[in-house]
């Protein structure tokens, strides 16, 4: 077999990298259970037309086929899922019978989109999802609840860089647009066009407003300067209303925005923030109230990295509609282009706390009887490969990153080496333990960019 050609857009991390990405995914999950969030897990295909009932979204999902498939087969327009939220939906609805409300569910799974492969942006990835489903009415301090859980699981993960978690409130931007005179339309077209400020320049986002949405030269600029309103506390209450808009809605908008600001600040951190960004609008249309995006510190670049938002009709069966809030972490766009800069290694490639040196072939069963012995107790080891000289066997598990190496004697005592420091001491494999760092790997934060070959 030729030497495989790699695969774009399809990570696959190294066992050093995989063990960082397990340790966030244990966070998070400790965390959002803590807070009485039960985890599912969904099918990985839904039917092609609940996958595109939400948006355009055609070009992102990848449609399954059987190789022998004719057009009559019952597997025919089916795909896989592009986010969880979809899925999510059509879960509710089914099981709604069976569900107590509000429900309240995290789930943590991969996903797949058919996008151009780029740092970030993957075709197959890992999704980390909560969200709260009332049964027609769900209050919004839900909405409160979903970005203080959130806040509190990234200031658990203290090894990545900082975050910055921005919200806003479609009904404070719809609420403000229509105070300027707009209908529904226009509405829809100056949120489309002012969400595009952070890949285009004002003046270029005002000559949209005023080209396609068709708005006047003072309706453009209020709503850039609405955009520019940015506070870490709820004092961008008063900036609003020093523009002199006024509307039903934009009331109803701010009220809630800074009931959220203000029951999130207490659990700021330097390194976790929460920012009120009253540009944020997300581009999906299913958003009715709370919206929330992330950047992090150092990797504006990627966009963000954690979104969601309130969604008051995203799952119905004609009779009774469940609303919902929810957040969701990219933990592939977060992890894997920290850990291919060489930003976040673990120090060893394998569970191994300790490798059980072998004298000699003849001696495996006692190098074995000492590993299960270890074993029993919870501490992962393995035994070396071959009888080879100890300094080949030290040399093995430096390679590996374990840090003990344990030598039987012929009179049956036992001696423990740490290959760091080069302390040897007797041990018993009845009662040994290791320090707790050392128990499982460790992961190393390091401020090297390997891509870009300097410190930051």
């Amino acid at each position: 077999m030729s030497k495989p050609t790699p695969l774009s857009g399809f990570p696959e991390l190294l066992p050093a990298q995989r063990y960082v990405e397990q340790q966030v995914i244990a966070t998070l999950a400790r965390t959002f259970e803590l807070h009485g969030f039960a985890n599912v897990e969904t099918r990985a295909v839904e039917p092609l037309d609940q996958l595109l009932r939400k948006g355009d979204t055609s070009k992102e999902v990848y449609v399954l086929r059987r190789l022998q498939e004719d057009d009559t087969s019952k597997d025919k327009g089916i795909g896989l899922h592009f986010d969880l939220t979809v899925p999510f939906a059509r879960y509710v609805l089914e099981n709604a019978g069976r569900l107590e409300f509000p429900f309240r569910r995290y789930q943590i799974q991969k996903v797949w989109r058919g996008e151009r492969p780029q740092e970030g942006r993957f075709r197959e990835f890992t999704q980390a999802d909560i969200d709260i489903v009332g049964r027609d009415t769900l209050p919004f301090h839900h909405d409160v609840e979903v970005a203080r859980v959130m806040l509190e699981a990234l200031s658990r993960l203290t090894f990545l860089p900082g975050f910055r978690l921005q919200v806003n409130n479609r009904k404070l931007i719809q609420g403000f647009y229509a105070g300027l005179g707009l209908d529904a339309h226009g509405i829809d077209e100056v949120m489309r066009l002012v969400d595009k400020l952070d890949k285009l320049s004002t003046g270029q986002v005002r000559e949209l407003l005023l080209t396609e949405a068709g708005v006047t030269g003072d309706q453009a600029d209020k709503a850039l300067a609405l955009a520019t309103i940015r506070a870490s506390d709820d004092s961008f209450v008063a900036r609003v209303r020093e523009l002199g808009v006024s509307h039903d809605l934009l009331d109803e908008g701010l009220d809630e925005l800074a009931t959220l600001v203000r029951a999130c600040t207490p659990l700021a951190t330097e390194r976790t923030r929460i920012e009120a960004d009253l540009s944020i609008a997300r581009g999906l249309d299913y958003y009715t109230g709370t919206v929330f995006e992330t950047r992090l510190d150092g990797f504006e670049s990627l966009g963000s990295i954690c979104s969601g938002g309130r969604y008051d009709a995203l799952a119905s069966d004609g009779r009774t509609t469940y609303p919902g809030v929810g957040i969701s972490l990219g933990l592939s766009r977060l992890l894997v282009t920290l850990i291919q800069r060489g930003v976040l290694p673990a120090d060893r490639s394998v569970p191994s706390v300790v490798l059980v040196a072998v004298s000699n072939e003849d001696s495996r069963a006692d190098a074995d009887a000492i590993a299960t012995a270890l074993r029993a107790r919870a501490i992962p080891c393995e035994v070396a490969p071959s009888a080879a000289k100890f300094g080949k066997q030290i040399r093995h598990a430096e390679r590996r990153g374990i840090p003990y190496v344990w030598f039987g004697q012929d009179d049956g005592t036992s001696e423990v080496k740490d290959i760091r420091s080069g302390n040897q001491v007797a041990a018993d494999p009845a009662t040994w333990e290791p320090p707790n760092e050392d128990l499982r790997p460790q992961v190393v934060t390091t401020t090297e960019d390997k891509n870009e070959g300097e410190s930051s």
